[in-house]
């Protein structure tokens, strides 16, 4: 079995469709089954099994399915190797981050270590913070970027913090929020919890939603549009001069923070481009990209 039996297996275990594993692959049907059988010949077993539910996997598919990640892994830490005893910083830097360090600082990061190292390349998943974790932990990416506080036992390093903030078109008073129309948008369950906190602390009312929206950019636009308030971090509100912006405060009247993160494996630094990253990191000034 080579690498792309196992990608296979890895798909067809998550999506449990022939058809879906193929669009996926970009393999016609006849030709991913076929491939399908030609595995079952080179190990002797029958690996699925088609019913008028779906796609089964008998015990032996089911242990190649659930090794068919290790497997990737594996291969894919051999050729960071092969890579690595080249001379110089290149290859492949995987990189797990949140949707807004995607949008607003990746870009301009990566561009300024691509100036310096012009033999990388990126490969780039963007994801919310828990998984981030899971990604740098399975060690499917080199370098992740989280926002909020979890748990992280390996090495991380912050890059900046961010007062959270009752952000709106007009002037509101703290006291008249459970009364104003509040946009909501999806977030990190940290930063959801942050929010969460904080309102339990101050109202004994739940909040008027009017509005709920799937980005935190998108949800700015509508603040901006007078459709609500919202609560958010201060950093998206950077050099926005028309709205108004409260600093929310917790009982002992700290303001606050939320806190983005890099996170890798120590053992992952001795991957040139892995060192070379971070390294470079410590150059940047976040707040400014």
């Amino acid at each position: 079995m080579d690498e792309r039996d196992w990608l296979i297996l890895h798909i067809l275990y998550e999506k449990r469709n022939i058809t879906k594993t193929g669009q996926t692959l970009f393999l016609s049907q006849p030709a991913l089954t076929t491939r399908l059988r030609q595995i079952e010949d080179e190990v002797g077993a029958k690996l699925i099994y088609r019913s008028g539910k779906g796609i089964h996997f008998t015990p032996q598919g089911e242990y190649l399915a659930k090794s068919s990640k290790e497997m990737l892994t594996r291969i894919q830490e051999i050729k960071d190797r092969i890579t690595n005893m080249h001379e110089g910083v290149r290859g492949t830097l995987r990189i797990a981050a949140t949707h807004y360090m995607t949008k607003y600082k990746l870009p301009r990061l990566l561009k300024l270590f691509k100036t310096n190292y012009p033999q990388m390349e990126f490969k780039v998943n963007t994801v919310w913070s828990k998984e981030v974790l899971n990604l740098v932990n399975t060690q499917e990416a080199h370098i992740g970027f989280m926002r909020g506080e979890y748990s992280w036992p390996d090495e991380r390093k912050l890059l900046f913090e961010e007062t959270m903030c009752i952000a709106s078109k007009e002037p509101v008073v703290i006291q008249s929020l459970p009364n104003l129309p509040r946009i909501s948008y999806r977030t990190d369950e940290s930063v959801q919890l942050l929010i969460d906190s904080w309102w339990r602390e101050n109202f004994t009312v739940p909040p008027s939603i009017s509005m709920e929206v799937d980005r935190l950019d998108t949800c700015k636009d509508m603040v901006e549009n007078g459709h609500g308030y919202a609560i958010m971090g201060s950093m998206i509100l950077h050099k926005t001069d028309d709205v108004y912006k409260i600093v929310i405060r917790d009982k002992n009247n700290q303001p606050v923070m939320r806190r983005t993160w890099m996170i890798y494996q120590k053992e992952s630094l001795s991957i040139n481009a892995v060192r070379a990253f971070v390294d470079f990191s410590d150059t940047i000034d976040y707040l400014e990209l």
